[in-house]
This record gives C-alpha cells, sequence and structure tokens, in this order.
C-alpha cells in the first residue's frame, strides 16, 4: 500500500492507475480515487502505446519505469512535452530507447555515478525576491536549466527582468549554469503564452505572486493542471491575493492579475508548499504584515526556505513569533 500526506492523498490518482491498469497492473485507488493506492502481484505486465491526455511528467514516468519490467516496447504519447528529466536519466542507467519516449522491456540497469542540479523550482524563489526588492543583485549557483523547466525564466525575462546564465554546462545529462538577476524597477505584465504552461507548472503560484508587483494585467490560461496539485492552487492564490488588496479575475483554467499595491493580512496556503512560499516572497513587498496558515509545510520540498529568506535579508517569523 502506497501512501502519503494530507495534501498527496487528496490528490486524483485516475489519471495514473489507468494507464497502469492497462499495462495488467493490480492496482487500487480510493473510491474517491485517490492514495492510498492498494498494489497487488499481477501475472507480468503488458507493453502499451498511451496516449496521455495531458502533457504530464507524472504519467509519462510511470509508464516509461513500468515499461522496464512490461513485455514489448512501451511508448508514450504527449499532447505536448513535459519534462523529460526521465528520458535523460535512463540511458545513463543503460537502458536503451528505441524512439522518442519508449523503453524496451527486460533492461538490465547497470550502476552508475549520477550527479543531480540543483532544482530550477526552488531556486527561482530568490530571483523572484530580487526582482521585487529594490538594490536586489542574486546568484544562483549550479541550476538545472532543462529547457521543459524554464518558463518562468523566460517570463521574468518577458516582463523586463535583468536576468543572466552564467558559466553553462552539462551535469548528469542536464544543462546547468549560474543565474543572476538584478532589480531593476518597472516588471511589465505579459500575457503568458499557453505553450510554456508545462514548463513552469510548478512556478505558477509564483508568477502569480509576481504578477501583482507588475504594471498592468498579467493573463494566464490554460493552466487547468493547477487545480488537481497539492491544492487547487488557482483558487488558493485567488483567494490569499484577493485578502491583499489585488484585484483579478480567476478562470476554471486561469487567472487575469492586475499589478497593485499589496496589503498586509492572513493568507491561507491550504497546507500547500508552493503557495505559502509564493505568498512569502510576496510578503516582501507588503505595507503591513503578510501572515500564512500552514506555513510548516513549506518543508515539503524546501526545508530550508526560511533560513536561506534569512540570508538574504528578508526574515521569516514562524509561530507566535509571527
Amino acid at each position: 500500500t502506497l501512501s502519503g500526506d494530507h495534501s498527496l492523498n487528496s490528490r486524483p490518482m485516475g489519471r495514473i492507475v489507468k494507464p497502469l491498469r492497462l499495462m495488467g497492473a493490480n492496482i487500487k485507488p480510493t473510491e474517491n480515487g485517490t492514495a492510498p493506492l492498494t498494489i497487488k502481484a499481477c501475472g507480468g505486465l503488458q507493453a502499451i502505446e498511451y496516449h496521455s491526455p495531458v502533457a504530464s511528467a507524472q504519467i509519462k514516468s510511470c509508464v516509461l519505469l513500468a515499461g522496464l519490467y512490461a513485455s514489448g516496447v512501451t511508448r508514450v504519447v504527449e499532447p505536448r512535452l513535459s519534462r523529460d528529466h526521465t528520458e535523460r536519466m535512463l540511458p545513463a542507467f543503460g537502458v536503451e530507447m528505441p524512439a522518442a519516449c519508449s523503453v524496451t522491456g527486460g533492461a538490465r540497469l547497470k550502476s552508475n555515478d549520477f550527479s543531480v542540479p540543483a532544482d530550477v523550482s526552488s531556486a527561482v524563489f530568490a530571483l523572484a525576491a530580487a526582482a521585487m526588492v529594490p538594490d536586489s543583485d542574486i546568484t544562483v549557483r549550479k541550476v538545472g536549466l532543462n529547457p521543459t523547466r524554464t518558463g518562468f525564466l523566460r517570463c521574468l525575462e518577458a516582463m523586463g527582468a535583468d536576468i543572466s546564465i552564467l558559466n553553462q554546462s552539462e551535469q548528469g545529462a542536464e544543462p546547468v549554469g549560474d543565474i543572476r538577476l538584478v532589480y531593476r524597477q518597472g516588471l511589465k505584465a505579459i500575457d503568458v503564452p499557453e505553450s510554456l504552461v508545462p514548463d513552469m507548472i510548478d512556478e505558477m503560484p509564483l508568477l502569480m505572486a509576481l504578477a501583482v508587483t507588475a504594471e498592468g494585467t498579467t493573463r494566464i490560461r490554460g493552466a487547468a493542471e493547477l487545480r488537481v496539485k497539492e491544492s487547487d492552487r488557482l483558487a488558493v492564490m485567488a483567494t490569499g491575493l484577493q485578502l491583499l488588496g489585488i484585484s483579478l479575475k480567476e478562470y476554471p483554467d486561469g487567472i487575469d492579475i492586475e499589478g497593485g499595491a499589496v496589503s498586509g493580512g492572513l493568507v491561507d496556503s491550504a497546507g500547500d508548499h508552493r503557495c505559502a512560499m509564493s505568498f512569502a516572497v510576496l510578503g516582501l513587498r507588503a505595507s503591513d504584515r503578510v501572515r500564512i496558515r500552514d506555513a510548516e509545510f513549506i518543508a515539503t520540498s524546501y526545508p530550508s526556505f526560511r533560513d536561506d529568506l534569512g540570508r538574504l535579508g528578508a526574515p521569516m517569523q514562524t509561530g507566535e513569533q509571527a
């Protein structure tokens, strides 16, 4: 039985269960279609060609990894390319990929030394802080620059941020480099291209926070995937931003955010680490204290977030101190 924390156990697992069952897996979610997932032995997996309804690295990775133990060639077809870390990693461990997004069952894995770059999804919080706070100059070193993960950096550039990539190289089959951002006054609102959404799905809450500091209306569409993350991130961010005095309009698959002054207040992260961190960074521009409910969930993905924010000169108080 596979289980997770409260937020993970509330996420729909049907789109993961479906392709695995098509391969012959004996896997059962709860009556609500969520984890815990009960998995029992089966008579063997069969290869499939699976056409994923959405661009999702989670779906793609689970099918490809299951395909290593299936009979035949397993292939995943996506409506657009999602994160490709799995495809980059597998050949390093001896897996032959006969075509894009495909594996042959029965591959014998070999040991290897593999270096994992710094996570761009964590690095962007420091960069966003620098884009908001005058006189900032921040460099984050040896960050993964996989092109399927750099949508937020491209949005920063489009908004007029002074951002540069230095010392580029390759590490563990992934492009890496140092990212420097120097504060520049006057970020501009943008219409986020839908094609960029899969490349920055985890950074969307932070982009919504950053949009508050830009001149004009930032428009996001094609982001319905945000509603099935650890929380309904569109709803959580929209509610929190409105409580902080921001004008916006929420849509089923996106949001329009009008740049403006940020007031203080109490916002609810709904136990979502990325929403909590996004509200914390936005607090750097608030006229009064921003308090965040369930901020302890930040440790889910970034345990040192509070310390790192403090090192940048923005101490974050917790518990009764807040």
